[in-house]
């Protein structure tokens, strides 16, 4: 079995994230079929799809007429209906232990042998419901970000006894669906996603206990400064940016008072040598140190671009809330 354009793809669970996933599918031109073991929630299917459709294409976000993407999209009133001759299913049910065992028994005994079953889990290692199925080799985690139709990134995490070929051919898909898919070496809690959110929620939350600051300007750093920044390069490669030097640079500056921050939250591990030495080889391997210059030109440009696309789009602003955003400086 392939992810040839014609493969039909199953979506396991029709809220939200189902929907999202049916959209990403569809606008590649698969076969969709959505199956919600709620009838409630099956009936308001195509109505949310029709909806976010229409927003896509409000925003010239679509490249056919929301009708031509909507029409592989069908709602199967049975898991089996639903499931039957997919090269994919996507599971997305309620964030519990005990249904994602049940549901992938269920797609298991069902789904054609070859069909990869993937989770959207946003933490529950695929080892924990899928290790006593018969068919557990294809299974796996396939995490995207919330909406999955305008957030690109899909986490694919194997669990020990997921076949390799189970996950390239997931891969595979992703790309194909136009997502951005990230293969994880191996499991860990929350994945990538949501352990780097939640070290940033760790910290907005104690800096909220501590007096510090209160939720919104929390909020204000973030959307007028990290994140705008981080929208464009990740973590090591804004450290990356900051000094000439690159990462080995960044380090020698700023890592002990990073490891100092840290501690007075009971994490007191810093970046050995060998730690930085990796991840700047890795950099190196990404971006020769001769190209520095013209890839922080990159992240200006890029940046100018946001800042002008700000002013051309009105947004929510709570009552007080400062929007005037300072300049970047070497360092931050």
């Amino acid at each position: 079995m392939d992810t040839e354009r014609n493969g039909p793809v199953a979506v396991v669970g029709g809220g939200s994230m189902g929907v999202g996933w049916a959209i990403v599918f569809a606008r590649s031109g698969r076969e969709v079929r959505v199956h919600d073991a709620v009838p409630a929630v099956r009936s308001a299917v195509l109505g949310t799809v029709a909806e976010r459709l229409a927003a896509l294409a409000a925003h010239d976000l679509l490249s056919e007429a929301p009708g031509v993407v909507m029409a592989p999209i069908t709602v199967a009133e049975t898991l089996g209906a639903a499931i039957a001759g997919a090269v994919h299913v996507q599971e997305n049910v309620p964030e519990r232990l005990d249904l994602k065992t049940q549901v992938f028994r269920a797609m298991d005994a069902v789904a054609a042998p070859e069909a990869v079953l993937a989770s959207s889990t946003s933490s529950l290692p695929a080892s924990e419901f899928a290790a006593a199925l018969p068919g557990c080799a294809r299974c796996l985690v396939a995490h995207p970000a919330n909406p999955p139709h305008l957030l690109p990134i899909v986490e694919i995490v194997p669990a020990p006894f997921t076949d390799p070929e189970a996950v390239e051919r997931t891969r595979a898909l992703m790309v194909q669906a136009g997502q951005v898919p990230v293969v994880l070496q191996r499991e860990v809690n929350g994945f990538i996603y949501n352990r780097l959110q939640g070290a940033v929620l760790r910290e907005a939350y104690w800096m909220l206990e501590q007096g510090i600051a209160d939720v919104a300007s929390i909020d204000r750093v973030m959307t007028s400064g990290l994140g705008l920044r981080w929208s464009i390069i990740g973590p090591f490669e804004t450290a990356d940016l900051n000094y000439k030097g690159g990462l080995e640079e960044h380090a020698r500056r700023m890592g002990e008072r990073y490891r100092q921050m840290g501690a007075e939250r009971g994490q007191p591990d810093g970046w050995d040598e060998t730690l930085v030495a990796r991840a700047a080889a890795e950099r190196r391997a990404l971006l020769p140190l001769e190209d520095w210059g013209a890839r922080v030109a990159w992240r200006d440009e890029r940046l100018m671009k946001a800042r002008a696309a700000e002013r051309e789009s009105p947004t929510y602003t709570a009552p007080g809330e400062n929007t005037a955003a300072g300049g970047l400086r070497e360092g931050a």
